[in-house]
């Protein structure tokens, strides 16, 4: 055995597979994305259902309403928040106990590497520890006031006003926290106590730390007190606008992906029972079984996964960002995207420069390697795909959400899509994750991965193993099954249709829908 082969297999190796779990176990107790991305949507189904239109009995336009928002919006959100804030509550409780470990135990401990960090794997002292503890306890804390501020308000509309009192009353008592909140907390219970009590300045504190319904609905309450009949004409005037506003997000963000998850769920049906009816003559079976022709074995696999994706993309890549002269953390919304752009490009370029240097000793390659066809059935398996896709999985998030209970972290690059306000920054995003990442990822997980599996395993086996290795590549326990089921769609169309651009159109539509909801919702 040559020492490169020693160093590779035994060195390099286990070093990455003990890096990529601890960054795994890193993110056990991280909270999903999708809980915040939730509550974005029922921040926009409450101003959509505002709605009014000047015939509400209608009855075609109140089965829209309801088909749109639901039976009962008001209570549907309260639900939200309510579970919400118990997440936020058993999130600060683990944080305070781990600050309390951390102040008994002051040792050095390890930072795992993040899906896209900003710089490289390091230590922190104890010192340090605490100080992120400490901003990640006043980060929940202030989150958890802002849900009570929201849910007493929720919990008040539905003539639950002893219990919004209540909520109020608790968030006053934490007020040394962020006194706006206790201010703002205050406010609130004078405008629904009964009698009500008006405080000097009421409206400011309601404009500063309520948004949306929230805070149109605060001031209506306001202003009928302060019989301000032109502000709450205004106000009204405004809820209205913005409640037709949010009926066509969620149209487009509801209406869209249904539309596209019903087909692919007939298109499902469909090839099944051509698959039970023709056999190998079927769609399905097109290719199932025609292997690719490997001229190199494992080593290489490892080399290029290892060096060039692992390697490249959580030592190398942040190590040389990290030694540039850019001021930290960064905050401009623009430096941001194109800071994450630029290293995503500089990892996709790596690992795929490792890729052919790896491979150029076999040029030229077998038959059907790294396939483009334009004059090819490529645009309907990647539309058909992306179908197909979507009911899939979805079923298999849910199934996941029960499993993690809004914990196993995700993808940084979602939270900062769905803050960004700004236009050249979500152009920035979309190339990133629309062009940049089908391109590099399917050429590495389906173009080279999954064929060169199949020196060792079936098709259907290479499938699993890449789309399984594909969703640990993301770092994020959460995302491993939804990822793992979305890399054996991705997996199936690429081994039927034996055309790389087939794969890519798939991927870069899923991540585009993904985009688009989040622009939607982060417009709000």
């Amino acid at each position: 055995m040559t020492l490169k082969r020693l160093v590779l297999i035994f060195v390099l190796t286990p070093i990455a597979v003990l890096l990529a779990v601890s960054a795994l176990f890193g993110s056990w107790q991280e909270p999903q994305f999708q809980s915040r991305l939730e509550l974005y949507q029922t921040n926009i189904a409450l101003q959509a259902q505002a709605w009014r239109t000047e015939d509400n009995n209608d009855d075609n336009l109140q089965a829209i309403r309801e088909a749109i928002l639901g039976e009962q919006p008001l209570e549907s959100a309260t639900n939200q928040y309510e579970e919400a804030r118990q997440s936020v509550q058993a999130n600060l409780d683990k944080v305070n106990n781990k600050l309390a470990q951390l102040r008994s135990q002051p040792e050095i401990t390890p930072i795992p590497p993040k899906p896209l960090p900003e710089v490289p794997p390091t230590t922190k002292t104890s010192k340090q520890g605490q100080q992120q503890l400490q901003q990640s306890v006043k980060q929940l804390q202030k989150l958890l006031a802002e849900l009570d501020l929201r849910l007493g308000i929720l919990q008040a509309q539905q003539g639950q006003t002893d219990k919004a009192l209540k909520t109020w009353s608790e968030l006053e008592q934490r007020s040394n926290i962020n006194p706006e909140f206790g201010e703002t907390a205050a406010v609130l219970s004078g405008l629904w106590s009964n009698p009500s009590r008006l405080l000097p300045n009421a409206e400011q504190p309601i404009q500063k730390n309520l948004e949306g319904w929230f805070r149109s609905t605060a001031l209506v309450q306001l202003y009928q007190l302060q019989q301000r009949q032109d502000a709450l004409s205004a106000v009204k005037a405004a809820q209205q606008e913005s409640a037709a506003q949010a009926v066509v997000k969620l149209a487009v963000i509801g209406t869209i992906p249904t539309l596209a998850a019903l087909i692919g769920l007939i298109l499902l049906i469909l090839l099944f029972a051509q698959r039970l009816l023709k056999g190998k003559a079927s769609l399905l079976a097109q290719n199932a079984d025609v292997l690719w022709s490997t001229p190199w074995d494992g080593e290489t696999v490892l080399q290029v996964f290892i060096i060039g994706f692992f390697f490249m993309g959580q030592i190398f890549v942040p190590l040389v960002l990290s030694l540039l002269p850019i001021p930290r953390p960064i905050t401009d919304v623009r430096l941001q995207a194109f800071s994450v752009l630029i290293s995503y490009l500089l990892v996709a370029s790596g690992a795929l420069l490792v890729l052919y240097f790896s491979l150029k000793r076999f040029f030229p390659l077998p038959e059907f390697w790294f396939r483009f066809r334009f004059q090819d059935n490529w645009f309907l398996w990647g539309l058909g795909g992306y179908c197909a896709a979507l009911p899939i999985v979805v079923v298999v998030s849910l199934i996941n959400q029960q499993l993690w209970q809004g914990q196993g972290g995700s993808n940084p690059l979602l939270q900062l899509a769905l803050e960004s306000r700004d236009g050249v920054a979500l152009g920035i995003f979309f190339f990133t994750a629309a062009i940049a990442a089908p391109f590099f990822e399917e050429i590495l997980f389906r173009g080279f991965l999954l064929p060169s599996l199949t020196r060792y395993l079936p098709v259907w086996g290479s499938i699993l193993l890449s789309s399984l290795l594909f969703a640990i590549a993301h770092l994020s326990l959460s995302e491993i099954l939804p990822l793992t089921a979305l890399g054996i769609v991705l997996g199936v169309v690429y081994t039927r249709s034996r055309n790389l651009f087939a794969p890519m159109l798939l991927h870069s539509l899923w991540n585009s829908g993904t985009l688009l909801s989040l622009f939607v919702l982060g417009s709000n």
